[in-house]
């Protein structure tokens, strides 16, 4: 048998040994969803409030690294996606959040408490 034919009759094979179902042609289950690709691509960073501004509806966070940013640890003012969100926490509250890069300003998208 040439090596073409070899190859051929291989791979033809593999995929009628696979269990029934297994053969098809519906890539959705190797692609998770997009909300659960943004939790696992962005795990949460611990933090510590150091101001809640209600009126400018920022937050200034003392925060160790953000990964999904590449942020060393610092402390820093951020946007919040939901104002209500400022409403969950005070000034000391310990923290574990969710931020991204949204046009051009950091955004905290989710906040919860780290106690």
């Amino acid at each position: 048998m040439n090596r073409i034919a070899l190859i051929l009759a291989s791979t033809i094979f593999s995929l009628t040994a696979l269990p029934l179902g297994a053969q098809t042609t519906d890539h959705s289950a190797h692609h998770p969803e997009p909300a659960k690709v943004a939790q696992a691509a962005s795990p949460m960073a611990d933090g510590e409030v150091r101001k809640v501004d209600m009126e400018t509806k920022k937050i200034t966070i003392r925060h160790g690294t953000i990964e999904n940013l590449g942020m060393p640890p610092m402390t820093m003012v951020f946007q919040v996606k939901d104002p209500a969100l400022l409403d969950q926490v005070k000034a000391g509250d310990k923290i574990r959040f969710n931020a991204e890069k949204s046009g051009g300003a950091f955004t905290v998208t989710r906040i919860e408490s780290a106690q």
